[in-house]
């Protein structure tokens, strides 16, 4: 604010002479930047637009997003599948990103897997873009207090707070909600009171969406952490795309937040990778990492595999896909490579012979290898096959990286006969695998 005006036009050109070749709409980001600290200058001053774009640029970092690592991916077909030759697929590939500091970040990068399964992943722009967060624009009063109650915020301070609120209510009607019952407190607000209130909003800020623009390419959009349960990073999308009872698909992919200290799991949804709907998993059974959603109901139940104790699978069933309550030991560890851990490497792929799950397991020397077994396609309580041998282990290339010794899938794709597997190589850069699934099969032993 102390420049002349006669500074601040070649200064900003110096700004945008080494920055706007770097990035997309500078000018744009840069008011908006400006905007957000707008409410610390004083009311009465008037700013040239050049002044506003210096102070914006002031407020501003780069941070690059895949600087340490891009790993444990995912791969869904992609909603478009027009102008290809027959026998080829187009994916989309989600991807773990990690930059300075370790957070973690979703990426994507599409591509083509062709008629002869030479895999195409198709180059980027160089281009990144994070989406315009918009609050969730409803929340359901039942489902938030059940939510509350879980989280053990179901006192008096609650029950006055959500007494004043409809059976759907939106954030501002929240906060004023929040705001008038705290102005009423006659003695002020007690530690409790004040805990209340915090876990309140923090459960409603967990809950909201992003939109990017139909213009963006899929590689320039990026899914950086948000909330306080997001702030050290989101870890390891498992995509899948879901069938609804009507036959339209719902892109969903759970994921694990991490704030530094805790981890919980929860879920993302999409039908057309522009609008993501961010979601708290809840539930006795929604705990530690490694949920991962069955591609369609079965029985008339949403399924889930899961790992409540970092050693065994479990299988869950649930009427309602934000709410786990309840789940039983599947799979345990049975061989040498999965003896310290086994858990899942993504959603379970249904094929004739039952539904295919990729797994991991872990053995000396905290070795990651890839397994596979095989489900009852209407039971899948019942395990029919499992391989004895790692379908997949790091070779000598593979096992050196920011954590040696692991691949690492969060999905899978079966085509034409063919399972595609990307996977992370030692916490650092992703590789695909091709495998006959005939063969995988003949490999299987009984359950």
């Amino acid at each position: 604010m102390a420049l002349p005006e006669d500074r601040v036009g070649p200064l900003l050109d110096e700004v945008c002479a080494e920055f706007c070749q770097r990035h997309q709409e500078t000018h744009k980001v840069f008011m908006e930047r400006f905007e957000q600290v707008r409410e610390s200058l004083a009311a009465d001053q008037e700013l040239s637009e050049k002044r506003r774009l210096l102070i914006g640029s002031y407020f501003l970092a780069e941070y690059s997003l895949e600087s340490a690592a891009l790993f444990n991916p995912s791969i869904v077909p992609h909603p478009d599948q027009t102008d290809l030759s027959a026998g080829a697929i187009r994916f989309i590939l989600s991807l773990r990103a990690t930059g300075e500091g370790h957070i973690s970040s979703i990426t994507f990068r599409t591509g083509i897997i062709h008629p002869d399964l030479r895999i195409e992943v198709l180059p980027t722009t160089g281009f990144l873009t994070e989406p315009r967060q918009i609050p969730n624009p409803f929340y359901e009063k039942a489902l938030f207090r059940r939510k509350l109650s879980e989280l053990g915020l179901s006192g008096e301070f609650t029950r006055r707070v959500m007494h004043k609120l409809g059976e759907r209510f939106a954030l501002e009607e929240l906060r004023a909600g929040l705001q008038t019952e705290q102005f009423l407190l006659p003695n002020g607000m007690t530690q409790k009171d004040q805990d209340a209130s915090q876990g309140i909003w923090m459960l409603a800020r967990s809950n909201y969406e992003v939109q990017f623009q139909p213009g963006q390419q899929l590689c320039e959009r990026i899914l950086f952490p948000a909330t306080p349960s997001q702030r050290n990073g989101i870890e390891d999308a498992r995509f899948v795309c879901f069938r609804n009872e009507d036959g339209a698909p719902t892109y969903y992919a759970t994921f694990t937040a991490y704030d530094g200290r805790v981890v919980v799991p929860e879920l993302v949804e999409t039908s057309d990778f522009l609008l993501f709907r961010f979601r708290t998993l809840n539930g006795p059974a929604a705990e530690n990492k490694g949920m991962a959603l069955f591609p369609r109901k079965i029985g008339g139940l949403y399924a889930m595999l899961s790992r409540q104790d970092n050693e065994n699978i479990y299988l869950m069933f649930s009427d309602n896909i934000h709410f786990w309550n309840e789940h039983t030991v599947l799979l345990k560890p049975a061989f040498s490579w999965e003896l310290v851990q086994l858990g899942n490497c993504g959603s379970p792929i249904e094929t004739d012979a039952g539904w295919l799950v990729l797994s991991h397991g872990v053995g000396p020397m905290r070795e990651y290898c890839i397994g596979a077994f095989l489900l009852d396609r209407d039971d899948p309580s019942k395990v029919t096959g499992r391989l004895r041998e790692p379908l997949l282990r790091a070779n000598e290339k593979e096992r050196k990286g920011y954590v040696p010794n692991v691949v690492y899938t969060c999905g899978a794709l079966l085509h034409n006969g063919y399972l595609i597997i990307p996977y992370g190589l030692a916490d650092h850069a992703t590789g695909f695998a091709t495998v006959s699934f005939a063969e995988v099969l003949a490999a299987m032993e009984p359950a």
